[in-house]
């Protein structure tokens, strides 16, 4: 009987594996339709996989084997590459074009294995005349890939929201100019947890934008969840860019039960949801150990417990699709 739940699971995941294999393929361009992400054909569709963590402090995994290797073994059908803007040793600032080939690395290698990939603007501050430059480079360079997902601004901390939109909407007005068709996403004050304020007031005139909510579950409860459902009623479009089973600060122990009942909750409402991070430091959130090949082909004494359980949550839920 055991060799036969094996075997049944085994093909389950086989049968994950290969639904992913053309994943972009199949669902093609992605589009906003009420506050649901859909595909080509206006079928709704739930994004699930990993971001990588800051470019600036782990850049030996910004490499097209880790992508592959994250869409075969953790069975992601997307990425997230963190493009660190201020800080790390060779952070955007200081390294603009190291930066951006490590983060077109990973954007390629998502197009090679045919996944979606999400570019993503890391920083908690706001740096309107260099996102401009960078979001108008990638915007004319990869506008015809109906892989690529825009993501203007990280977490903004103390900003005000009216000083989030301002920013949002010359950025969204650039890569427009360029890109008329691929899902941008917008963060929202206080770390991405008060998506209240923009469901108040949205950035109107622009289709295809999604709203970012961010959460840590052995820190963010039932509230948070509750402030997401009444925006998502309001009409805001959410997307769950970063997310896990720890404290917000990252470190802590697992909260297994509240990771659940957040999975559950994102499952239950067609959300997609990024988790936090393909990355080695001495902290909880991140998956994998010290003895983390650069390249990949990750053993499971090579994943942390976090990069244990998002694996099995990948592999299980991406495989119902």
């Amino acid at each position: 009987m055991k060799t036969e739940i094996r075997l049944f699971v085994s093909t389950l995941l086989l049968i994950g594996c290969f639904a992913n294999a053309q994943f972009v393929k199949k669902h093609g361009q992605l589009s906003v339709h009420g506050t649901q992400l859909v595909d080509k054909d206006n079928i709704p569709v739930v994004l699930r996989g990993m971001s990588f963590g800051w470019h600036s402090m782990w850049p030996r995994f910004y490499n097209q084997k880790v992508v592959s290797w994250l869409k075969k073994d953790f069975n992601c059908n997307v990425v997230r590459a963190a493009m660190g803007i201020e800080l790390g040793q060779m952070p955007y600032t200081k390294e603009p074009q190291f930066s951006k080939d490590k983060i077109e690395t990973v954007v390629k290698g998502a197009i090679k294995s045919d996944i979606y990939v999400i570019i993503d603007w890391h920083s908690h501050n706001i740096n309107l005349e260099e996102a401009r430059f960078f979001f108008d480079e990638m915007s004319k360079k990869y506008c015809k890939y109906p892989n690529i997902i825009y993501e203007i601004f990280n977490e903004p901390d103390h900003e005000t929201w009216p000083e989030v939109k301002s920013y949002a909407e010359e950025i969204i007005k650039v890569i427009r100019s360029n890109d008329s068709k691929n899902i941008i996403l917008v963060g929202s004050p206080n770390w991405d947890q008060d998506v209240n304020l923009p469901a108040a007031d949205p950035i109107l005139g622009y289709h295809n934008i999604m709203y970012t909510m961010h959460f840590y579950a052995a820190t963010h409860g039932k509230e948070l969840r509750d402030r997401t459902d009444e925006a998502i009623k309001s009409g805001l479009p959410i997307f769950i860019s970063e997310s896990a089973g720890m404290e917000a600060t990252g470190d802590g122990p697992l909260n297994i039960k509240a990771w659940q009942e957040y999975i559950d909750w994102m499952e239950s409402r067609k959300l997609s949801w990024i988790t936090w991070s393909v990355s080695d430091k001495d902290e909880t959130c991140s998956v994998l150990q010290k003895s983390a090949k650069s390249t990949g082909g990750w053993k499971e004494k090579d994943l942390k417990e976090s990069g244990v359980k998002v694996r099995q949550f990948l592999r299980k839920y991406n495989s119902q699709e």
